[in-house]
């Protein structure tokens, strides 16, 4: 097996609209667990966005694109809470799967919706900040594209896209990790392929192009950060 470029053959078993509705389950429930410990979302809250919501001086709406089961999204506004950060906080996933288990992760002032980016659009649906966490390395080429244009085109503020970055060090580590969670679910097989599927930092910048700026937030992870056009 080799790392030197994405493995765009590869896809992960809980894409598959016919996989075993059980593990999926399970797995969305344990991402809560693995983000908490590989994501790096704590450090891009305490530097990127407690600073840009308290710059706001008013409450705010947040939207977590792509959310999966809504770990990242209840997390962030929970930390947001106990700052005293006042702000609406929304997940939205194509699939009602994964809503599913992000409706238990809601309430208060986390909301969850199926939807794709263009569905908000069309709504006219507007954000201070946009994140995502774990999508960008699904997409290539112009679903790439699209996805990251219209998470600028839905922000007046900020946009973050969290990711994991390839290397072989992520992947041994990650393989040997994830053992204790894994039984039950797809988190090994999906978290690898994932791995070998993800960008390396000059890969997501070429990708990605101007006028984004990717950094390293962390060991082993991608931030891709610009500012929003949905007031241009």
């Amino acid at each position: 097996m080799s790392l030197a470029a994405r493995d765009l053959a590869l896809r992960e078993l809980m894409d598959d609209p016919a996989c075993d509705p059980d593990r999926l389950r399970a797995t969305l429930q344990r991402f809560d667990t693995v983000n908490r410990l590989v994501s790096g979302w704590g450090r891009v809250y305490r530097r990127r966005i407690r600073p840009f919501l308290a710059s706001l001086d008013r409450p705010a709406r947040v939207l977590d694109l792509g959310c999966g089961g809504g770990d990242v999204v209840a997390r962030l506004a929970a930390a947001a809470a106990r700052d005293g950060l006042r702000a609406e906080w929304v997940g939205a996933d194509p699939d009602p799967r994964a809503i599913e288990v992000a409706s238990a992760r809601a309430g208060g002032a986390v909301r969850v919706e199926t939807a794709h980016s263009g569905d908000l659009l069309a709504r006219g649906e507007r954000y201070d900040l946009v994140v995502s966490n774990h999508v960008l390395h699904h997409l290539a080429g112009s679903e790439r594209d699209g996805f990251v244009e219209d998470s600028r085109r839905l922000s007046r503020g900020l946009v973050l896209h969290g990711d994991i970055e390839r290397g072989r060090a992520a992947y041994g580590l990650y393989a040997i990790g994830i053992t204790p969670l894994a039984p039950g679910t797809f988190l090994r097989t999906d978290g690898l392929r994932s791995i070998r599927r993800s960008y390396r930092r000059d890969e997501l910048a070429a990708a990605l192009g101007a006028p984004w700026r990717v950094e390293r937030p962390a060991p082993f992870r991608l931030l891709a950060t610009a500012r929003g056009t949905a007031d241009d």
